[in-house]
């Protein structure tokens, strides 16, 4: 059993605490409003408790569930706060006609969040590429990045604990390209696909 803090109380938000509720996890949900906090936790059962607002979250890992130009902002509020958490950025910076990454840099979030928080912090890139329904019914893989080991297990502990395989893609750097990643996914679900009912994922053949 893990311990999980989920920053946020939207659609992903609730999807990934049902999902950590059901995998036997133990789950706080923190944000702003106070009684869409308590409603979340409230849905979510098993135990799910609530937190305050920039506090010491309970969980070992810390998953931020925000739009993306809300992350950086909110990581570098909670400051020593996060220390020796590990800290999972969700999230797509796509521009506003979802054809290009809102940075132009070769950076991405969660590279960000790894310069804003403190740093004994671990920052894990995952869940950006899966569309929120397709988490909630399906077993997608999920694509993880990031530069520290330990937090990388942890991680890849608790999307087991969901029911998934965690594929590690490499280091933070790689967050960059699973942002890009978040970008085929939407223009294949517009074009190649035309529906929004897949994930990308990785089909293994054996020579």
């Amino acid at each position: 059993m893990g311990s999980i803090s989920i920053i946020g109380t939207g659609n992903m938000a609730r999807t990934i605490g049902g999902l950590a509720v059901a995998g036997g996890n133990l789950v706080e949900v923190m944000g702003r409003d106070q009684s869409k906090v308590a409603d979340l936790a409230k849905n979510l059962g098993g135990g799910a408790t609530t937190g305050e607002w920039g506090a010491v979250p309970a969980g070992d890992i810390v998953i931020v569930a925000l739009l993306y130009d809300g992350v950086v902002p909110v990581i570098t509020q909670y400051g020593d706060a996060l220390a020796g958490k590990v800290i999972v950025d969700i999230s797509n910076p796509f521009n506003s006609t979802i054809d290009g990454l809102a940075h132009r840099e070769a950076t991405s979030i969660a590279g960000e969040v790894a310069k804003a928080a403190p740093a004994s912090a671990g920052v894990v890139k995952a869940f950006n590429t899966i569309f929120r329904h397709v988490l909630e019914n399906g077993r997608p893989d999920v694509f993880i990045a990031g530069d520290d080991a330990q937090a990388k297990a942890g991680v890849e502990a608790f999307i087991i604990s969901l029911g998934l395989r965690p594929l590690d893609v490499g280091g933070l750097e790689m967050a960059h390209w699973l942002e890009g990643a978040g970008l085929i996914t939407m223009g294949l679900a517009r074009h190649g696909v035309g529906n929004w009912d897949f994930a990308l994922g990785v089909t293994e053949f054996p020579g």
